[in-house]
């Protein structure tokens, strides 16, 4: 999820709340790539880091080089040796461990085991120590895709030697928001390698100018907060305007040199309450505040500074321009490795609308794709046409995967939400359901145990396509353990 990056960006991933999610914020889907990690150890299945070596380039007949790829394994479930095997990917950030969220209550469920690979560059599992614009050109989707099988048949293999057996297990893949995606191109592309998959929240559709996804914060505030929220912003703009220096310090953003910069951190930071269940987080003081007759901007300041740059932990140089230049790998690298998606496959560019915006109309194409320049050099753009080619966007044609989104999820509006006969689509609909609600609960940050969906203001909603996701899966791994005539799991 911008982990999908709002983070806003989607930085989508958004598995970035749970462990590594989102935004692809980035985003995969998350807005621009929040990370938050695990510290309570009832919060983590595992975090036993394994390796093993994965392929380079597996485009190329020539590049035999190899990297190191991080992964964990979470067997305490697992019925051997004929129990099915479920792979969560992870995304757009460091993946240190394998959260405890629903997934386990799955794994619990069907006497399965848990593995979870690293994506490629992020984390611990960069083949470079240098991050540049060269460096990065086997940073692709579907160079992750290749990495999910070459691992599959590895992590297969090594548990057959480990149990003295031969054959193959029914495997089923996890992913939420870009993983989401993951998770649903793999099944397309490798049939034969899972049984299904889930992809919840998950953004298919690469998109250029992203103007549904502001629509959706406008319906998701309600119209009250909607109002506060888009006056609050005019009334940024018209003391920027006077004093953009003396606004920057304000909001505790004064080293964010570029205009657009600053404008896109306040527009990530209205999105998270609603992306990931704090609705009320945002929406009461700022109510609180127009109905009063008080400061709109202080208000949302305090907002700021407190909840989006205080306890949810984004930092300021997230979306500092000078910071996403840095080729040097480190624990930040993340938020450019993920703009590098960005700029190269998914754009995702969560743009103001021409009319009724909630965002400063400052955050616009151009922006970005200055932005893409800025970061990588020249021709370096977004190909969203070649990426929905290759993938079908929401003409997805794949089979036997369950799409599920949230009714106040932004990025809902880049997945698939029409069912198809094979590809079911399900919505969970209440007030704060958001981002990967089905394995996460809510809110989603900080982590649910076992994703707990007692604190959704509709915890039947979410438990009924819970219900509908075991059925699913109880068919389709029930017809994989089924002998077959020809490619197994189709």
């Amino acid at each position: 999820m911008r982990k999908i990056v709002t983070v806003a960006r989607l930085w989508l991933a958004v598995t970035a709340v749970a462990v590594s999610s989102p935004a692809f914020t980035n985003g995969h889907v998350t807005p621009r790539s929040v990370l938050h990690q695990l510290s309570s150890s009832s919060k983590v299945l595992n975090r036993t880091e394994l390796w093993f070596d994965q392929t380079l380039d597996h485009f190329s007949p020539y590049n035999r080089a190899k990297f190191q790829q991080r992964y964990y394994e979470f067997l305490d479930y697992f019925r051997v040796s004929d129990g099915p095997i479920f792979l969560k990917i992870c995304g757009e950030g460091p993946c240190s461990g394998i959260s405890n969220d629903y997934l386990g209550v799955l794994a619990k469920k069907f006497g399965a085991a848990i593995v979870s690979l690293e994506h490629r560059y992020y984390g611990k599992s960069s083949p470079f120590k240098s991050l540049t614009t060269n460096n990065l050109r086997y940073l692709s989707s579907k160079q992750a895709l290749f990495d999910l099988a070459v691992f599959r048949q590895y992590y297969q293999d090594s548990l057959n030697l480990k149990l003295n057996k031969k054959g193959e297990n029914p495997w089923f893949f996890f992913g939420v928001s870009y993983p989401g995606a993951l998770s649903a191109w793999f099944r397309l592309k490798f049939p034969h390698l899972t049984c299904g998959s889930l992809a919840s929240s998950a953004v298919v559709l690469a998109v250029y100018n992203f103007t549904e996804f502001d629509q959706q914060i406008g319906e998701s505030a309600g119209p009250e907060c909607k109002a506060a929220l888009q006056e609050t912003n005019r009334l940024i703009e018209q003391k920027f305007a006077k004093n953009r220096y003396e606004v920057k310090a304000l909001f505790g953003a004064a080293e964010l040199e570029i205009d657009g910069d600053f404008f896109y951190l306040l527009a990530d930071a209205a999105v998270i309450a609603f992306q990931y269940g704090n609705p009320d987080t945002l929406c009461s003081p700022l109510v609180e505040a127009k109905n009063a007759g008080n400061d709109l901007v202080d208000a949302y300041a305090k907002y700021v500074k407190d909840y989006y740059l205080g306890s949810f932990g984004t930092n300021v140089q997230t979306y500092n321009q000078k910071h996403l230049k840095n080729t040097t790998l480190g624990e930040d690298s993340a938020d450019r490795l993920w703009w590098f998606q960005v700029c190269t496959e998914v754009a995702y560019f969560q743009v103001a609308q021409a009319n009724d915006s909630i965002r400063s109309s400052k955050v616009d194409a151009k922006y970005h794709l200055d932005l893409c320049k800025n970061v990588f050099g020249e021709g370096i753009y977004p190909d969203v046409a070649t990426t929905n080619i290759y993938y079908g966007g929401t003409k997805i044609a794949g089979s036997k995967i369950v799409f599920i989104n949230s009714s106040q999820d932004p990025w809902r509006h880049a997945s698939k939400q029409i069912s198809s006969p094979d590809m079911p689509s399900y919505l969970i609909t209440c007030h704060n359901c958001g981002h990967g609600t089905d394995l996460r609960g809510c809110p989603q940050s900080q982590l649910n145990i076992e994703g707990d969906a007692q604190n959704c203001s509709s915890p039947d909603a979410v438990q009924k396509v819970r219900q509908q996701l075991v059925e699913k899966m109880d068919l389709w791994l029930s017809e994989c353990s089924q002998p077959t005539t020809g490619r197994q799991y189709v």
